[in-house]
């Protein structure tokens, strides 16, 4: 893998228990590589371990399809742009067991046939929800309401607010494409515009 990142904000010194830490987690989880937000987040870390906390506790809900938790963060994240966001968010649902013909194709959700009714219809409220100024109608969300419960609609507005955070923040600091989806079979799948 490799780095891409302009780090508008310095990298951080990883050291120390904390840092012996994190470096392991990347050994076990991202294939070794330790993430350029991580060398960010590092300069703050009662920032980082409460990110770190709350991302352990996100991991954990199950309300919402992981097929459909997939798209809407991909959305969002190509909304705003973040390409870091893009390539982990794509390399997590190779790691999931995602079907990953159908998760490459989320950057061009609405030219692809691929999608389902449903899943474009997340997809849909993803990207109304990321748009500045929010463009979610109360339709959209009766719809989803209707198809996948209530439950389910508060996972996924609180996943793709997530994703904005995620974005935003890595986008902010400079980061891009780290190189963790080249693991995956296929590259993500590039818009057409024409």
């Amino acid at each position: 893998m490799t780095t891409t990142s302009t780090f508008r904000i310095p990298q951080a010194e990883v050291t120390g228990l904390y840092g012996a830490v994190m470096r392991l987690f990347a050994r076990s989880k991202l294939g070794g590589e330790f993430p350029d937000n991580g060398y960010v987040y590092f300069h703050h870390k009662p920032v980082l371990k409460a990110v770190m906390s709350f991302e352990g506790k996100v991991a954990k809900w199950d309300r919402l399809d992981p097929l459909l938790k997939s798209y809407a963060q991909l959305v969002s994240a190509g909304v705003i742009g973040c390409s870091w966001c893009l390539d982990f968010g794509y390399f997590m649902a190779h790691n999931d067991g995602l079907d990953l013909a159908k998760v490459r194709e989320v950057p061009r959700w609405r030219e692809s046939s691929v999608f389902t009714p449903l899943e474009r219809d997340v997809m849909e409220y993803a990207e109304a929800m990321t748009l500045t100024p929010p463009t979610v109608t109360d339709a959209m969300v009766a719809s989803l309401v209707d198809r996948l419960g209530s439950p389910a609609v508060v996972e996924l507005t609180q996943m793709v607010a997530l994703e904005n955070m995620r974005s935003r923040f890595n986008s902010a600091a400079g980061l891009q494409s780290q190189g963790y989806s080249d693991v995956c079979e296929l590259p993500l799948a590039v818009p057409s515009h024409g």
